[in-house]
Formats: C-alpha cells, sequence, structure tokens
C-alpha cells in the first residue's frame, strides 16, 4: 500500500486545488485542444493508473485514501509535480502550455494552450467589394453593389438615387426592374454576368447596358441607330 505521506519537492507545474460545483468551470477554458487523457479512478490502493498527457507526459494516478487521490505528473523521468484531489475537490496544474485536472473521483484530464491544435479555425470573411457608381443618362446616379462573393453570384444590387443622394429606390435579382419618371431600370443575367439596363421610355426606347462588376458601358442602343459596344468606361454625363 502506498503511503499518503508526500516529501517536499521542487516543481515548475503551479497546483491548486479547488470546490467542485461552480469553481470546476476553471477545469476546461473554451479554445484548448484537448488530448485524449481521461482516466477513471484507481479503484483501491495500490499500483498507480498511468494516464498519457496531452503534451505526452504522463500522470501516475493513486488512490491514498477514502475521497482522496493524487496525480504524479512526469516529464520522461523527470517530476514535476504531484496534484491532490481530496474530500470532493477538483485540482488542476499548468506548465509552460500544458494543463491538468485531477478530478474528485480521480479522472484526469490535460489540454495544451498555444499550440496549432489549440487554435480556433477561423472561416474567412468574405470582404464586399465597393459600390461601383454609375452616372446614367437621366442624370440619376446607380451605385452597383454585390455582397462578399462578388458579382454573378447572386447578390447584386443596384440603388438608384438623384445627384444630391437621394434614394429614389433599389433593385436586386429577386426584384429586378423598377420605373421612374418613364425610365427603366434592369439588372438582367447573362450567363454567369449580370448587366445593368438603363432604358429610356421617353425616348422611344433608347437603351445603355451596363458590366455590373466594373460599371463600364459595353452596349448601347438607339432608336433605328442600332447598338453600338464599348462606348466608354462609365456613366454617359
Amino acid at each position: 500500500m502506498r503511503s499518503t505521506r508526500r516529501t517536499p519537492r521542487r516543481t515548475t507545474l503551479r497546483t491548486a486545488a479547488v470546490v467542485v460545483g461552480a469553481a470546476a468551470v476553471l477545469a476546461v477554458p473554451v479554445g484548448s485542444a484537448f488530448a485524449d487523457s481521461s482516466a477513471g479512478a484507481p479503484v483501491a490502493p495500490g499500483a498507480p493508473v498511468v494516464v498519457r498527457l496531452a503534451d505526452g507526459a504522463v500522470a501516475k494516478v493513486y488512490k491514498t485514501g477514502p475521497n482522496r487521490f493524487e496525480a504524479d505528473i512526469f516529464a520522461g523521468s523527470t517530476k514535476l509535480d504531484t496534484l491532490v484531489s481530496r474530500g470532493g475537490g477538483v485540482a488542476y496544474g499548468r506548465s509552460d502550455g500544458l494543463r491538468v485536472v485531477l478530478q474528485p473521483n480521480g479522472g484526469v484530464t490535460s489540454w495544451t494552450e498555444g499550440g496549432e491544435k489549440s487554435r480556433p479555425k477561423v472561416k474567412a470573411k468574405a470582404v464586399a467589394p465597393a459600390p461601383v457608381r454609375v452616372v446614367m443618362p437621366d442624370g440619376r446616379i446607380a451605385k452597383l453593389a454585390a455582397d462578399g462573393a462578388g458579382a454573378g453570384a447572386g447578390g447584386e444590387r443596384a440603388v438608384i438615387s438623384l445627384p444630391d443622394g437621394e434614394v429614389l429606390g433599389a433593385i436586386d435579382l429577386r426584384h429586378p426592374s423598377a420605373v421612374h419618371d418613364a425610365w427603366t431600370y434592369k439588372l438582367v443575367r447573362d450567363g454567369e454576368r449580370v448587366k445593368f439596363v438603363v432604358i429610356d421610355g421617353r425616348g422611344g426606347g433608347s437603351s445603355w447596358v451596363y458590366d455590373f462588376g466594373s460599371g463600364k458601358l459595353v452596349e448601347a442602343y438607339g432608336v433605328g441607330a442600332g447598338a453600338r459596344a464599348g462606348a466608354g468606361s462609365g456613366g454617359l454625363r
């Protein structure tokens, strides 16, 4: 039977005992990387249960009395410290990035912090491109904006406003058309591309077609004049 008396020792593993209950939440910080290092309690005093810890160290767990367990922590042949759980308390220790918890039933849990495994995986957030400003033939302004997936991905939106900034309305691919003062504004999907179309209802149906992603005028249709392609790099002024 193993003696419960402990001799003084030098240690690099800082330890503490806490009361079971609310304080036990200190044992498991968010964002840590766990090892498969839980162990059941020794059923009787005697030979230890050996637990492999998260960083490769080991804990030798002994039952040293009623409601009392001790865990000797070793890194190779070097003994770092002993955690003691008594009277239903939780003991925990730390050494560099290693965290070790001795539970009231003799179970051991360990994890590492600061290593690659403990870093939460952060999904890259898509950044929406800046809106493209188009000055249309009727003098109004269209701001063409897509969501973070970019033009053609289904998040296209055009906001129509007066030159002084007053917003008249907005269109998207679910509601792709709007009319104001006989001028029609449309979003049209052309394969994988989206185009912004402006139609002059007062001038007999002349129209202007803009590439959504760049705001570049790619086609212009005059009544009786047919199409003119590539007519500039912005809206008509």
